[in-house]
């Protein structure tokens, strides 16, 4: 779902033909897209029939409902498991990239990025689930934000559903560019810096400053030669 560690999540029940038919239409929808993939590839890549797949999923739409659910359940477990294992901000919000990384590292796309590319073609039930899913990420994140800045963890300079919807959109759009050129490392890169815009400005404290400049004294300003000013 979110990565090949969460596509096949353990199970403690047998894989069902459902668990396996979702599983192969997810890959081929974070690869293709939702209208790149028919019955007909599922149906070949499970050695199964098409009306085998139609008894599970009787129209595609409803296959689509259901993969986009579930990969918004799956995300949900996630991001509960980063507020349960990272108490401070800064590293839920690296926590929470890592799940888009480990997603365009294994050489796919967030499912309902992909899909939301396709928005217009797509039947309302499958539009509604979309919305769910980056309404869901959003109230996440804005959140964290909030909470960093209270902290004085993260510094804001809009509102945090601002941010977070900033945030969303930054990710995925990332995602399509670094797919482009087919590198992963410059997702990652772009995701550094991006959350490198949230420090605090005394997170570099430590760091070295330059001198100040020292100012002439008094009788070496009234020694130096006065100049013509210049045309600006």
């Amino acid at each position: 779902m979110i990565g090949s560690s969460m596509s096949q999540p353990a199970r403690t029940s047998p894989v069902t033909t459902t668990d396996r038919i979702l599983d192969v239409a997810e890959r081929l929808v974070q690869t293709r897209g939702f209208n790149g993939f028919s019955y007909a590839d599922i149906a070949t890549q499970l050695g199964i029939t098409k009306a085998s797949l139609h008894y599970h999923f009787a129209t595609k739409a409803q296959l689509g409902r259901t993969l986009v659910a579930r990969y918004t359940d799956a995300f949900e477990g996630a991001l509960q498991k980063i507020t349960a294992e990272e108490p401070e901000a800064p590293a839920r919000l690296r926590a929470y990239v890592q799940l888009y990384t480990n997603v365009i590292s294994d050489g796919r796309m967030c499912l309902c990025g992909m899909v939301a590319a396709e928005y217009g073609t797509l039947p309302a039930p499958m539009q509604n689930a979309i919305r769910l899913f980056f309404e869901f990420n959003e109230n996440w994140l804005a959140r964290v934000l909030e909470h960093g800045s209270q902290q004085g963890r993260l510094a804001l300079r809009v509102a945090p559903r601002d941010m977070a919807r900033m945030l969303v959109g930054a990710l995925e759009g990332e995602m399509l560019v670094a797919r482009t050129y087919g590198d992963a490392g410059r997702f990652e890169s772009a995701a550094r810096l991006l959350l490198g815009q949230l420090e605090p400005a005394g997170a570099d404290a430590g760091a070295p400053r330059a001198a100040p400049r020292r100012r002439p004294s008094a009788a070496r300003a009234k020694s130096a030669p006065r100049r013509r000013s210049q045309p600006r």
